[in-house]
């Protein structure tokens, strides 16, 4: 099991949350997304190490950005 933390930008409240924890979870083995609003945290368990691009995208179609 892995375990990343990526600091996003933009989010402001629980639906932020909401929309960046469901895309995220959307990539193949991810097992866990715990998003902290107010730091901007987004801590992602996974099976395997996952691919920056594939985060990044996720999280820039959830809206938002990683810093």
């Amino acid at each position: 099991m892995t375990t990343s933390t990526y600091t996003v930008t933009g989010m402001t409240c629980g639906h932020c949350a909401a929309s960046v924890t469901e895309e995220i979870s959307e990539i193949a083995g991810v097992e866990h997304v715990d998003v902290v609003v107010e730091t901007g945290a987004v801590t992602v368990t996974s099976a395997a190490p996952l691919d920056p691009a594939a985060v990044r995208a996720a999280v820039e179609e959830a809206g938002y950005a990683i810093a």
